[in-house]
């Protein structure tokens, strides 16, 4: 008998990886459910693609505004926005259905467009019928994490899939929430929809994953480039609707002081939460809490139930959802055959699309303040962008760059950017810091006048503090 694996969520990145490696398997049978209208994937939908859409947009509004050749200030259209985004994500979606149904065409592989939902540890109910499986494999996605926050209930709040399909916004607004989704929507709030923005800030800086010269550039900039007040080390308290239909924020600071923040608009941009409501997992002896997952990724209470994706609350990004999925796919014939299981271990690679996208911050390997803290004997070098003059002909002169290598060997351990086109270089320094590479070794030859000058400056910068030069 073959070995029957039904997919929950196949529409989403993580789904479709696992099911494009599984069904070219032997003797495996696939049972694929995602009752997503009009599917996609939230990447495809609500996520990534989609405001990167609307990114662009406030993007070359904010690179007209800053360039003294270039008269006037253009104004955004927020109808032709969201329409360019609907009809783009619609081909996304499209062309992720047309793939899934390829799969559902093979004699192997049934799709089902119903909702799933585990019966017990090894049936799954899909709509009408009940399907005995050998392996499940939950793959559901996020959906947006609501603070219990005193009063929010009876306040009207914008979400991140809000902002994407609105046309039109209030004067003014205040944020909660400033970690990834935050520093990409509200560049966009301010530069594209001309919004007076106050957002609410919980520690010194926002890019937990940095180290705290980048979040402190990065705030330097939204406070001056944008526009944008941000309060710090404070915390939301309670939230009330004022007497014209407006919304008053209660928070705190750090050292106890109250006060209140007035606004037309409330916006939770307060991150996301596994999407495993309602698929059934009180009916096993699953509980999704901390560590429910391993690095296998296997649900620790069931070795023959894998979660991938944001559905396991583990990293939410789509390169490694798809890592995961391979990895589950992998997992589940070695599982089946006997062998040994592989853990899913990534290198670091973080993008955030800060500052419109003019201003992207990119992390990948090890941090310094990682490297510090793992006591490791390490170089740092860092660069600012207006080292090179390259960024000045862009007229984006702003922010910097780190590299930290090992002390002994030069291998190359981690690079952060937080400028332009630093997004584009994160793949080269992937290569690098996944291939050990030594930092003395990697080619000076720069191709001017380009933005990876500043690469160039931090290889040799650290190559000759590594030769004592």
């Amino acid at each position: 008998m073959p070995t029957r694996v039904v997919i929950i969520g196949a529409y989403g990145s993580a789904g479709v990886a696992v099911a494009k490696r599984l069904a070219d398997a032997e003797d495996v049978e696939l049972v694929l459910a995602d009752d997503g209208d009009p599917g996609g994937g939230l990447c495809i939908l609500r996520g990534c693609m989609p405001s990167k859409e609307v990114l662009s947009a406030a993007e070359h509004r904010f690179q007209a505004r800053h360039d003294d050749r270039i008269e006037g200030t253009p104004e955004v259209d927020l109808e032709a926005v969201v329409e360019t985004k609907d009809d783009h994500v619609a081909n996304f979606a499209a062309h992720r259905r047309a793939a899934v149904d390829m799969l559902a065409d093979r004699e192997t592989v049934a799709f089902h467009r119903e909702t799933a939902r585990f019966l017990d540890d090894r049936t799954v109910a899909i709509g009408d019928r009940e399907v005995e499986a050998d392996y499940v494999v939950v793959a559901t996605g996020s959906t947006v994490d609501v603070p219990d926050l005193p009063g929010l209930d009876d306040v009207e709040y914008m979400t991140s899939a809000d902002v994407l399909d609105a046309t039109e916004f209030p004067d003014s607004g205040v944020v909660m929430g400033f970690g990834y989704v935050g520093l990409e929507l509200v560049p966009y709030l301010s530069e594209a929809a001309g919004m007076d923005l106050t957002v609410i800030e919980h520690d010194d800086y926002p890019l937990d994953e940095a180290d705290d010269a980048f979040g402190e550039t990065l705030l330097d900039l939204y406070r001056e480039e944008f526009g944008v007040e941000v309060l710090t080390n404070t915390s939301e308290q309670s939230v009330e609707a004022t007497d014209d239909d407006g919304v008053r924020l209660h928070v705190e600071d750090e050292n106890g002081d109250a006060d209140a923040v007035e606004a037309d608009q409330l916006f939770a941009f307060t991150g996301r939460r596994p999407a495993v409501d309602g698929i059934g997992l009180e009916n096993t002896p699953i509980d999704p809490g901390p560590g429910w997952v391993e690095d296998t990724m296997q649900a620790s209470e069931n070795g023959r139930v894998f979660v991938v994706g944001d559905a396991n609350g583990r990293e939410p990004i789509l390169h490694v959802a798809k890592e995961q999925g391979f990895t589950a796919a992998d997992n589940v014939l070695a599982h089946r055959d006997g062998d040994d299981l592989r853990e899913y271990d990534n290198v670091h690679h973080h993008v955030v699309f800060s500052g419109a996208g003019v201003y992207p911050f990119a992390r990948v390997g090890v941090s310094e303040t990682a490297a510090a803290a793992a006591d490791r004997d390490y170089v740092a070098v860092t660069r600012e962008a207006s080292d090179d003059g390259v960024f000045a002909t862009k007229a984006v002169p702003e922010g910097l760059a780190k590299l930290v290598v090992d002390a002994e060997d030069g291998t190359v351990l981690g690079y952060q950017g937080l400028h332009y086109h630093a997004d584009a270089m994160a793949k080269t320094m992937q290569v690098l810091v996944e291939k050990e590479m030594d930092v003395r070794e990697v080619p000076d030859r720069a191709y001017h006048p380009t933005t990876p000058e500043i690469l160039d400056g931090l290889f040799r910068d650290a190559s000759d503090e590594l030769d004592g030069v």
